[in-house]
Parts: C-alpha cells; sequence; structure tokens
C-alpha cells in the first residue's frame, strides 16, 4: 500500500491529480500537502489535508512521519511567467524546495519521488520540430534552468543513491477545473473562458504561436502511468518528453468557431512571447512510448468540444 504526499495539491495540476490518486488508492493514502489554510471543498471532503511547504523541512518531516509517507510528488513550482518576474523566488521555490523533498526521501528510504519537469528546459538553439529526447537544453528562462537542473539532480540520486526518482517533461497543460498560475501557455486555457463569457479573446502571443500541449485527462493519465511503471523497464529517469497534440493559437480559435462561430480574437504579444518563441513546436515522445506504453487520448478539437461544454456548464450556474 503506497502513503502518497502530493505538495503542490492546490496548484492546476496538483489539485486534479490528488483527487485522481485518491480514486485510485483511496482517500487515506493521498494527503494532499497545500500552503493555503483553506484548501479547497473537494480536497477537504476527500482525504486528509495538511499544511506544507517545500521549503520548510521541518514541516516536511513532520508530515511525512505522521502519515507514514513513502512517495512524494512534488507538484510545487514558480511558473515561467511568474518566474520571469521574481527569479530568485523561482530558484528557491524549485531548486531548494526540491532538494528538502529528495534528502528527506533518501533519509527516510522512501519508496518514490515523483518530480515533473517541462518543455521549458528546451531553449531557442534546440530543434523546434519533434523535439528529440536527448537535444540540446540551454533554456532562457529561469524557470527552464531550475527545471533543466531538477531533471540532472533526480537523475543523480538516482544514480548515486539508488533512488527511485522519476519525471516527465508536461508540455502546456489545458483544464477547465482549477485555473493556470503564471505560466507562458495560460492562454490555451483562457482563450475557453473568454469564449464563453465574452465571446472574444485578446491572447499574449500571436496567432502563429505553435506549442506542444496536452488536456489535463491525458496529463492525469502520463503522470500516473509513469508513477506505476515498471522501474527496470524505465531508460530514463527524470525527463521523459511526452507529447498529446501541438496547434497555434488561431487553430485553437478555428477550433472554437466549429462551436462559437462568433467567437473573435486579437493578439497583444508582450514578454512571454519571447518565452513561447523559445520553446517547441512539438516533441518527439518514443522513448515514453516505449518504455512505459505513453499513449493520449484527446486531439484539439475533442478537447474544445469538452472544454467549451465544461464551462458552458459552470457559467450556467454563476461560478465563473
Amino acid at each position: 500500500m503506497k502513503n502518497i504526499l502530493v505538495v503542490g495539491s492546490a496548484g492546476q495540476i496538483g489539485s486534479e491529480l490528488t483527487l485522481a490518486l485518491r480514486n485510485i488508492y483511496g482517500g487515506d493514502q493521498v494527503i494532499a500537502g497545500v500552503r493555503k489554510t483553506k484548501p479547497s471543498e473537494k480536497l477537504v471532503e476527500t482525504g486528509p489535508c495538511e499544511v506544507v511547504d517545500a521549503l520548510d523541512k521541518e514541516g516536511l518531516v513532520s508530515v511525512v512521519d505522521k502519515y507514514n509517507i513513502d512517495v512524494i510528488i512534488n507538484m510545487a513550482a514558480i511558473l515561467s511567467g511568474t518566474g520571469e518576474k521574481n527569479p530568485m523566488l523561482a530558484w528557491d521555490v524549485n531548486m531548494n524546495g526540491l532538494i528538502n523533498i529528495l534528502e528527506l526521501a533518501r533519509e527516510r528510504k522512501m519508496k518514490q519521488v515523483l518530480v515533473p519537469s517541462s518543455i521549458a528546459v528546451f531553449g531557442p538553439t534546440t530543434p523546434v520540430d519533434n523535439t528529440p529526447q536527448e537535444t540540446i537544453l540551454k533554456p532562457t528562462t529561469i524557470y527552464g534552468v531550475t527545471k533543466v537542473a531538477g531533471e540532472l539532480l533526480g537523475d543523480y540520486y538516482v544514480k548515486k543513491y539508488g533512488m527511485d526518482v522519476r519525471g516527465l517533461r508536461y508540455p502546456g497543460i489545458i483544464s477547465h477545473e482549477t485555473l493556470p498560475g503564471g505560466g507562458t501557455t495560460d492562454y490555451a486555457v483562457a482563450i475557453y473562458y473568454e469564449a464563453i463569457k465574452n465571446k472574444k479573446y485578446t491572447c499574449f502571443v500571436n496567432e502563429d504561436t505553435r506549442l506542444p500541449m496536452m488536456y489535463m485527462p491525458d496529463c492525469l493519465k502520463a503522470t500516473i502511468d509513469l508513477m506505476e511503471a515498471d522501474f527496470d523497464k524505465l531508460n530514463y529517469h527524470c525527463d521523459y518528453n511526452v507529447g498529446a497534440m501541438d496547434f497555434t493559437v488561431a487553430e485553437m480559435a478555428e477550433s472554437i468557431k466549429k462551436h462559437i462561430p462568433e467567437f473573435e480574437i486579437s493578439y497583444e504579444p508582450d514578454f512571454r512571447q519571447d518565452i513561447a518563441d523559445s520553446w517547441p513546436n512539438s516533441v518527439d515522445d518514443a522513448p515514453a512510448r516505449k518504455d512505459w506504453g505513453w499513449k493520449p487520448d484527446y486531439d484539439l478539437d475533442a478537447m474544445t468540444e469538452d472544454m467549451l461544454k465544461a464551462i458552458e456548464e459552470k457559467h450556467k450556474k454563476g461560478l465563473i
């Protein structure tokens, strides 16, 4: 039986991942670690919640010992857009928080640590189309720098201490449940909300910006599939490319117009355009497909239909 602590359970991915894991392992086996003193009702109703800060190792130790934790998933991070506004905060949370978790896992001889990475590890000198698993990692954002360092650090703990540390490079993640928190791909969520609420959207990157993206159900599937994969079959550990779809903003808008013909989009690129331009158009995830059977379920039109339906329901209920 696994006892899992999800650090960063209030975040965009962490909130849904915690609930998905509780459905698999049981509510009492998955501890929601949140920095907010008032977690969401869903988290409170479905299992234990604890105030956890990745930078507070003593607090982490207390929760780990209280629940006999043997698996930690570290979803706590300062993302790309926010990180460029406060680079030292991003370094502190993303690196020192990770080191606290890895050291605690080593000291307590835990079964597994999962530390997601990101396409932010790539940079403008990386091949942009079908970006290989092994390629140039020279990011131009502090978020990307911390993710490269995190991948290398995780691999170091595997080789040095024989630990089970694993991770995957998330593309842009799109969800109708929890709003994103300061990432460059936030437009890919905001566009759907604005399409429902106002029938128009002003995007902070230009129309031909193409990036790898993934719908949240596939994100959860990829994360849990990697968690449950046989360690001995993994040829990589902390840096698996995972892909699902890629599209431009203009293609997103056209997909939305199939359901909302009057939808209008305009463009006012800001500092996040340079970040987006440094990332790939698409990624090669052949190793993930070979090593642990990764396969996505959603394409752009299927995701759009599901997103608009869910957000429309929220809108009718006055929740947005």
